[in-house]
């Protein structure tokens, strides 16, 4: 069996890649969603809209289910601690998600223009504010979150749903938001053709603009915010216990790690790079190009996140030695194996599964196939 240690590792990069199979697959959905009422000008051009994202849309968000197990299974004091910390917010995401399947279901059951309009904006708001929330969430992780753990190892969260909407975090939302429009308009302008498509490229564009620019501002802003630091001996084989280690906040240490490991510094110029290259490869109308490297732009964003924070999936700004790292905040050993060998089996059935799905659905979507399927097609 794999140590405990390298277990903990493995995790730590299982959850990374899964948390970014939801950004690319069910984030492109997302961002097709956010885009919806503004690519789409009339009835028709709606539906083919819903259309390029109508077939796999339930199937991407079985990434969002998967990324939640997850973190349920291998981290299950991260779980605990962020489900009662982020309570609100997390109900706010679940809420907006409501709109995703009634709307597919019902926005054209019914021939009327009011109808339709309002399941127009139900899927919008479906795509829009949950990448908006994610973003909030991770740019409260960099600043640290007010909880702590009482001898029972109980925890206890101490901040209130207003406070998330601070200012850094909401520009963390804004990078977010404008990464995984850029990421939907990109596929939208690959599923779609003529004044759709076009409207996707300058959608795409614009969301491409601001998340390199939102993206830059939080990355100078960051080396001014306290970060966290492990000043006592790490233990990697340890049992799961926070409580035993001793952590300091102090400006800069969020970026210790590309001080200490230059070519991580790969990262945010892979998400900047990606974003504007994107935009490049749209405007020369080679969209599938574009979309890989629109992916290519979320793993970068995403890596960056995590390698600023690493060790720490989720720091306490309230009682900082009781902040969650990869080393004490994991499942058992013998969790972590079982997890581990049914990812390896599993996994590749998953993304063999889903890359038949869209072989088999790939191709333009257009106005002529809506008409041909007026009751079989969303």
């Amino acid at each position: 069996m794999i140590d405990y240690p390298t277990l903990k590792i493995i995790w730590w990069l299982l959850v990374g890649v899964l948390l970014l199979g939801f950004a690319v697959m069910d984030g492109h959905d997302m961002g097709v969603g956010t885009l919806l009422p503004f690519v789409g000008k009339s009835d028709l051009e709606r539906r083919v809209v819903i259309n390029t994202i109508g077939p796999h849309w339930d199937g991407n968000q079985v990434w969002f289910i998967t990324a939640g197990g997850a973190i349920f299974a291998a981290w299950p004091l991260v779980y605990a601690t962020a489900f009662s910390g982020f309570y609100w917010a997390m109900l706010a995401v679940l809420w907006a998600l409501f709109f995703r399947p009634v709307g597919f279901d019902y926005r054209s059951k019914i021939d009327n223009p009011t109808w339709r309009k309002t399941w127009d904006w139900g899927l919008f708001v479906g795509g829009a504010v949950p990448p908006l929330i994610f973003g909030v969430a991770f740019g409260n992780l960099l600043q640290g979150v007010p909880f702590q753990f009482d001898a029972q190892m109980v925890p206890s969260y101490s901040g209130s749903f207003w406070q998330l909407l601070n200012p850094f975090a909401l520009l963390a939302g804004v990078v977010s938001s404008a990464m995984i429009t850029m990421h939907g308009g990109a596929y939208l302008a690959h599923r779609t053709e003529g004044a759709i498509q076009a409207r996707a490229i300058r959608g795409a564009t614009g969301a491409a603009i601001v998340m390199v620019l939102a993206f830059l501002a939080a990355g100078f802003w960051l080396q001014s915010i306290p970060g966290y630091k492990i000043t006592s001996p790490i233990d990697p084989g340890a049992m799961p216990d926070p409580l035993t280690k001793t952590v300091v906040r102090e400006a800069g240490a969020w970026m210790a790690n590309y001080a200490r490991q230059p070519l991580l510094w790969l990262l945010p110029a892979l998400g900047v790079g990606g974003a504007l290259l994107t935009t490049m490869l749209l405007r020369a109308r080679r969209t599938l190009c574009a979309f890989v490297t629109s992916a290519l732009a979320l793993l970068g964003v995403i890596g960056t996140a995590g390698a600023s924070m690493f060790p720490f999936v989720m720091p306490s700004s309230s009682m900082p030695a009781a902040s969650l790292t990869v080393w004490d905040s994991v499942s058992s050993h013998l969790t972590l194996g079982i997890m581990f060998w049914a990812t390896v089996i599993f996994m590749p059935l998953i993304v063999l599964y889903t890359g038949w799905a869209y072989s088999v659905m790939r191709g333009k979507v257009t106005a002529a196939y809506i008409r041909e399927n007026e009751h079989g097609a969303y």
